[in-house]
């Protein structure tokens, strides 16, 4: 019985650090949106910078401040692995679902011709949409990973004396 309820106990405990994880993520995320298309609008409708340009430099401003944000509160419970690693992970993998916004929003802009202030903060929703789960799951997987488990010491029994 009591296997059991170290069992459930540790589903709970694993239930509770992924909620965590999720909610701060999705905190992280949602304050930088507002940063991202903050930026966005200003650099592309305010300034005149092209989308792909209001793109990328919206989404390295958002990428920055989203790091340290996770590494510092969505993730502060797992191995810290040195800034310059989890860094540059953090921005690669940016970079790649990145991609997926900037597909979108030139196909918006350049293919169908739909550069008003709507069409364009709608295309950049879906960009971010679609990189979403895979930032999370990136994350997880390369960038904050699981701390170590604690190490068993293992030590050295004393000789029996001999009779």
């Amino acid at each position: 019985m009591s296997a059991f309820r170290a069992a459930v106990r540790e589903l709970r405990s694993t239930w509770r650090v992924l909620l965590k994880e999720l909610s701060a993520f999705g905190a992280v995320g949602l304050f930088n949106v507002f940063v991202y298309f903050g930026l966005f609008n200003w650099l592309h409708f305010g300034r005149g910078l092209g989308p792909t340009t209001a793109t990328v430099i919206s989404n390295g401003v958002a990428i920055t401040s989203a790091y340290f944000m996770n590494r510092h509160w969505s993730f502060s419970h797992r191995a810290r692995t040195g800034l310059a690693r989890e860094y540059s992970l953090f921005f690669g993998l940016n970079a790649i679902a990145m991609l997926a916004g900037v597909v979108i929003n030139d196909f918006t802009y350049y293919l169908l011709s739909r550069t008003d202030r709507v069409s364009m903060n709608i295309a950049n929703l879906l960009g971010i949409a679609v990189g979403t789960v895979f930032r999370f799951w990136a994350y997880k997987r390369w960038v904050f990973l699981a701390p170590e488990p604690p190490q068993e010491i293992h030590t050295k029994e004393p000789a029996a004396p001999a009779a």
